[in-house]
Formats: C-alpha cells, sequence, structure tokens
C-alpha cells in the first residue's frame, strides 16, 4: 500500500527542484549534451545519424549541494530512508547501492527519481505523467511478493501528530487516510462511535508458511499493543476484526477477539516518536519468558483487558503480589514495599495506607460491598499506574527484576537514616542540655542574675 505522506512529499519536492533547476537555466546555466552515433537502418555502409542527448544527470548532480538545502529536501529524504521497498526500486533502476544504508540508500533512490522525471529535459518543466509514471514504477517495488502477508488493525486510544509513524520495519501505525490500498472497512471502523475515532496497524511479514506469518503477525500486534499500554497513560484497544492480504490477494477478515473499551488517550508526539519506536523494539526484545514478571506481565494485560477497573484491581494486585510478595498476603509486606519503591521518603507513610485501602477495597468488590464512586475508581487507577511503573522500569533496566530485595533494602536504609537521626538528635539535645548546666555555673549567668 502507498504512503499519501511519501508521495506528497515527492511531489512538494519535484515542485521545488523543478523551480530551481529552471531558474539556474535562466541565469545562463547550460546543460551538457552527448553525441551519439545510430547505424542507418539499411545497413553499415550507409552514413550513420547522429543524435544529441542531454545529460540532465550530470546538470542536476552539479547542483546537489543547492538542492540539498531546498526546505522540502529533508523530509523527502526521511520519508524514503524508511521507505520498505527501498531496496527493491534500486535494484530496478539499475542503482547498485552495495552495502549502503540509511541516508545514502535514500539519497541514491532520490537522485534516481529525479532522473526519471527530468530525464534529457534541457526546459526542467515538471511533466505530471513523468511524476506520476516516477512514483508508480517506485510504488511497484512496495507492492507485496507472493509469499507476504499483511495485515490491517484498527487501534484505539492512541493520537499521533504525523500522518505516520514507522515503529520498524514492515511495522506502520497512521491515520487511516494516510495509506492508499487498505482495506475500505478500516476507514471507518464501526467501534468508532463509541471510542471517539481510530489509527491503523500495518504489519508486513514475508514467509512462506502463511499459517506460521499469521501467528505471527497477531503475535507483533499483542506486543505492539503491550508496549502502547506500557508506555503511557490510557487504556489502549485494539479493534475486534483485522484484515489479512497474502500477495496481490484480496483481503479476508481476521478476528482478533473482543477487546475493552479504551479510556483516555495516549498522544504521541512528532518529538516523543523516536522514543515510542525504542520503547517498543526494547520491550519486544526483553519479554520475559516463564518468570514472575512474565506472569505480572500476563496479570497486566489481563487488567488492560477488563470493561471494569473494579474487576481489574484484583489483576493489579495479584500482579503486585508475584513480584512483591513472595512469602504471600499473610505476610502484609506488600503496601510497605509498593510504597518503598513508588513513593519518596516523605511520601511512603501516605502510599502504604493508599495500599492497603486498595487490598480493601478489593475485598469489599468481592463480597459485593464496595462503593463505586470517584474515590474508589482513583484508587484502583493509582494501583494500575503504579504496576505499569514498575513494569516498565524493570523491563528498560532501571530497576533489578528482584523487586522485593530492592524494596527491603530501601526500607533498612531509611531505618538506618531515621535511626541516625534520632541518634544525631539525641545529641543535640545533650549538648543543649550541658550548655545550659554551663551557663547557669558560670560567674557570668551568676552577675546577670
Amino acid at each position: 500500500m502507498r504512503s499519501r505522506q511519501l508521495e506528497t512529499a515527492l511531489c512538494e519536492f519535484m515542485n521545488e527542484a523543478a523551480d530551481h533547476l529552471r531558474a539556474e537555466v535562466a541565469a545562463g546555466a547550460e546543460v551538457p549534451f552527448d553525441l551519439g552515433a545510430r547505424g542507418s537502418r539499411r545497413g553499415r555502409t550507409e552514413t550513420p545519424l547522429y543524435c544529441y542527448r542531454a545529460l540532465t544527470g550530470e546538470f542536476i548532480a552539479e547542483r546537489e549541494a543547492a538542492i540539498k538545502r531546498l526546505p522540502t529536501h529533508a523530509e523527502a529524504m526521511r520519508l524514503l530512508e524508511s521507505f520498505d521497498g527501498l531496496d527493491r526500486y534500486l535494484l530496478s533502476v539499475g542503482v547498485d547501492a552495495g552495502g549502503a544504508r540509511g541516508r545514502t540508500r535514500a539519497k541514491a533512490a532520490l537522485g534516481a527519481l529525479m532522473e526519471q522525471v527530468f530525464e534529457e529535459q534541457t526546459d526542467f518543466e515538471l511533466r505530471p505523467e513523468r511524476l506520476q509514471a516516477a512514483l508508480a514504477r517506485l510504488e511497484q517495488a512496495d507492492l507485496a511478493c507472493e509469499s507476504e502477508l499483511v495485515l490491517v488493525a484498527t487501534l484505539h486510544g492512541v493520537a499521533i501528530s504525523s500522518p505516520e509513524l514507522r515503529l520498524a520495519r514492515g511495522l506502520t501505525i497512521a491515520h487511516p487516510d494516510a495509506l492508499h490500498g487498505i482495506p475500505e472497512d478500516a476507514l471507518l471502523d464501526p467501534e468508532d462511535d463509541a471510542r471517539g475515532g481510530h489509527l491503523v496497524i500495518v504489519h508486513a511479514i514475508d514467509d512462506d508458511d502463511p499459517h506460521l506469518a499469521i501467528s505471527r503477525g497477531t503475535d507483533a500486534l499483542r506486543d505492539l499493543l503491550r508496549a502502547l499500554r506500557l508506555f503511557g497513560d490510557g487504556r489502549i484497544a485494539l479493534g475486534s476484526l483485522a484484515w489479512r492480504r497474502i500477495g496481490t490477494g484480496s483481503w479476508q477478515p481476521l478476528t482478533l477477539g473482543a477487546s475493552p473499551r479504551p479510556e483516555g488517550m495516549l498522544a504521541v508526539t512528532a518529538e516523543q516518536e523516536d522514543e515510542l519506536r525504542a520503547f517498543c523494539n526494547l520491550v519486544s526484545r526483553r519479554a520475559p519468558q516463564g518468570n514472575e514478571l512474565a506472569w505480572a506481565l500476563r496479570r497486566f494485560e489481563l487488567g488492560c483487558e477488563r470493561e471494569s477497573q473494579f474487576e481489574a484491581l484484583s489483576d493489579y494486585l495479584l500482579a503486585l503480589r508475584a513480584l512483591l510478595e513472595p512469602e504471600g498476603p499473610s505476610s502484609g509486606l506488600l503496601a510497605g514495599r509498593v510504597a518503598a519503591l513508588c513513593a519518596t521518603r516523605v511520601g511512603r507513610a501516605e502510599l502504604t495506607e493508599r495500599i492497603i485501602a486498595a487490598v480493601a477495597l478489593e475485598r469489599a468488590v468481592v463480597t459485593g460491598s464496595a462503593q463505586i464512586n470517584a474515590a474508589s475508581r482513583g484508587l484502583a487507577d493509582e494501583v494500575s499506574r503504579h504496576l505499569q511503573a514498575l513494569l516498565r522500569d524493570v523491563l528498560c533496566g532501571h530497576l533489578s527484576t528482584d523487586l522485593a530485595a530492592l524494596a527491603d533494602e530501601l526500607l533498612v536504609r531509611d531505618e538506618e537514616l531515621e535511626q541516625q537521626g534520632d541518634a544525631d538528635q539525641e545529641d543535640a539535645d545533650q549538648q543543649d542540655a550541658e550548655h545550659g548546666d554551663a551557663e547557669q555555673r558560670s560567674p557570668a549567668a551568676a552577675s546577670a542574675t
């Protein structure tokens, strides 16, 4: 499928480049020519025919520095650099990029596009039919091969400021109207009435086994959803229906299962795009397997799937117990350990009380006696945010995986500091008392009285 953003950026750049090159010609610059001989149809004995061929590529290359300074150049290069079909396009136009990567490949592709658009021209008028032909060739390089699976899903509870956000090779989130060729049903999701708009996720996988590709694709969607839920506030959800296409075949529906109504909104600014890209990659690489962290992460995801935050509260507390209370709930250590990791020394007593209240709220939910109000909802949300922060910091390597031991270490350190503070206060009181006694015994004090 074709990116409208890339197409628009290239059209704007070509218009600006044409204006610049025409101005160069008007100022007296001359396009070099090559004189080539061409044999006569009547045979080699006849006088050869000669033709002049404008060396447009050389003329453009000599002005590379000025073209790079055009305002639209940087955006065109940025989008070409992330174009998934870039290698196939370079091969199709006969450009050997060797082991080049990143901007070098994008530079070669942009040069090839300009040569195709302005080939053998001396007036540098931008002809729409030539521009469209060049863009079509670029698009052709991005068409799926026969074994490629493309998945399209809807994403709710996320807003991005750019039309498209490429997270990894073959994985993009975008506004529905930013792409050509996505399924019509993905443009207007019927769940929008309840969810307030959506984005689309496009994921391409090349695998000879279509069943394995579908399994890998749906796993990638879940991995992305997990990363987004850990990245920021807001309850994010996938649509219940996705679409798949193998090669150049037709789109087929794919059921992902029921998903909850999203709450809040994760807004990703242009400045946060690199951070989100790196975070998604990190979460994917460091996904835990078969341990307490993996279990707690799964419980967090189950909580995010619940329709009610009060139902989710048990999931969140179970996850926190797995991470912070290996001795079991009867130990009563959970609240203090959460406070040690999630609050400053000044706020630990208050957070300890909040976690104790959350445990009591969970019990009230079980017995049906919970008071459903803004305060109780806020308490349930607070527990989810503390769990989210702990999971995120462990996966990013900011905290040790042994959270219980880390919390106990912090609590012992606080106790030592408090004891040291008490001892210092006792010494100060003793010194004040001794100073007072000395004053009473001194002649100056006696004469003053």
